[in-house]
């Protein structure tokens, strides 16, 4: 009889078994080619068998997404097993445990098993000399065969599977720490597509809205252009390929959107990446930009190693910050800020996909990159007929609205953006809550519309 105190048992589903049981397999399949690596490389008694002739697991009818990405990469034996080596230390640590011996010679790890020791993590860190060893051992041609799977090309990095971090410049190569992207880690050892959440690792965020097209009030060019960037990624590839016209076009499209704020540059974004069912993620400038030499370009790297394997749109807000003038050289600081400013300029201008740039004040862009792009917007503030449709787009339920509202009288007045007007909307909803109504009443309204304006240095 059940008392109520039992644990629930856990749930799984039948595809997060099939991943927990292929994970089983194949790390059992990695620890007999580590066995075997180690019975060769020391020459132990017998004939032990060789690591290459160990098969891994068989992907038919596999339905687990370690499967999925093996098949995806067209792995060999080599690569599964690096890939395998990368995944240990997150659900199986102990597996790699046999590579903490020491050589008795030097009192010392033995070097070519390579490894780091992490700062909380007890168990064994692979490094890219751990891959060599155990996918290699001592042959050199093989392993010189193992340096291109760290490389760009390979679909390690294509697919944002894995890489060798490196933090020590000028070190032998294969030092460089083994690391599993978040998103493959999530998807190995979970079965889920993750999407990457912000972090110090990651200083961007996935931007998303309720709205629509509908609720965005644009000009008719700036709908015209809005258009050209949608014709783009939508036919990017028959535009490339079909078209011939890869040899002279490259595969990125930037755009500059400038204007005021509150006139719709973060909506038409997001709402792009909406209809093209791409993410949009905007890169935080807080996170990215660093004082120190050197770590602005490694944070902003980040985020474009990872971007190049998905289908995404980069927006940067308020880009002057980090896309600004250069300067004239008359320091050692003012030469690497010119040079910082050169090296994002090539980053953007490699990225494969599309960038968005939003600033107030196109001035504040470096000329370098106003001339590489592909499209500048200009969002102006809107007028008398374009406010009237904000405030009657934001205040639909005219139940909630006071007898003396007069949303046409209030557009004509006050001059605001579509932001400002979203403040006062929010502004006369919490007055009349507060005094205990259940309608706005034009006052509250005009109430918040000056608020708006004296933040902007305006009267009415």
């Amino acid at each position: 009889m059940s008392t109520g105190a039992e644990p629930l048992p856990l749930r799984r589903d039948a595809a997060a078994l099939a991943n927990a049981r292929a994970l089983e397999r194949h790390l059992a399949w990695l620890g007999a080619v580590l066995q075997a690596r180690l019975a060769t490389h020391f020459r132990q008694p017998g004939e032990p068998q060789a690591p290459e002739a160990i098969a891994p697991p068989a992907l038919a009818g596999d339905p687990s997404e370690l499967a999925a990405v093996i098949g995806e990469g067209d792995l060999d034996w080599a690569e599964r097993v690096v890939l395998l080596l990368a995944l240990a230390p997150h659900v199986q640590p102990q597996l790699l445990d046999p590579l903490f011996m020491r050589n008795a010679n030097i009192d010392r790890g033995f070097t070519e098993f390579g490894g780091w020791k992490g700062r909380a993590h007890a168990g064994f860190m692979p490094t890219g000399e751990t891959a060599a060893f155990l996918a290699a051992g001592d042959d050199l041609e093989a392993r010189a065969a193992i340096r291109p799977l760290f490389e760009d090309g390979h679909p390690f990095a294509r697919l944002d599977i894995l890489r060798l971090e490196h933090d020590a410049p000028g070190e032998p190569y294969f030092s460089g720490a083994l690391a599993l992207s978040p998103t493959a880690l999530a998807r190995l050892t979970t079965g889920e597509r993750h999407k990457p959440d912000f972090s110090a690792a990651f200083p961007a965020k996935l931007i998303t809205t309720r709205l629509g097209w509908d609720d965005l009030v644009l000009g008719a060019e700036v709908l015209a252009e809005v258009e050209t960037i949608l014709g783009w990624i939508a036919n990017r590839g028959a535009i490339l390929e079909d078209w011939d016209l890869a040899r002279t076009l490259q595969p990125g499209y930037r755009s500059l959107f400038f204007g005021p704020p509150g006139t719709g540059k973060t909506l038409t974004a997001t709402l792009i990446g909406q209809q093209v069912q791409a993410d949009v993620y905007r890169i935080d400038l807080s996170m990215v930009v660093s004082k120190y030499i050197g770590e602005t370009e490694k944070n902003l790297a980040r985020v474009f190693d990872q971007a190049a394997n998905h289908d995404w749109i980069l927006f940067f807000d308020e880009a002057d910050a980090l896309f600004g003038k250069r300067t004239s050289t008359s320091s050692s600081n003012d030469r690497y800020a010119n040079q910082e400013v050169s090296y994002l300029l090539q980053r953007v201008e490699d990225f494969a996909g599309n960038v968005i740039l939003a600033t107030n004040l196109k001035g504040n862009i470096d000329d370098a990159f106003a001339r590489r792009f592909q499209s500048l917007v200009y969002f102006p503030m809107p007028d008398a007929e374009q406010r009237e449709r904000l405030w009657r787009g934001m205040l639909r339920q005219d139940a909630r609205l006071d007898a003396d509202v007069d949303l046409g009288r209030l557009a004509a007045r006050y001059e605001l953006s579509g932001g400002a007007i979203a403040n006062v909307v929010r502004f006369a909803a919490i007055r009349a809550v507060q005094h205990k109504r259940d309608r706005i009443r034009a006052a509250d309204l005009v109430q918040g519309a000056v608020r708006e304006l004296r933040k902007e240095g305006r009267t009415a």
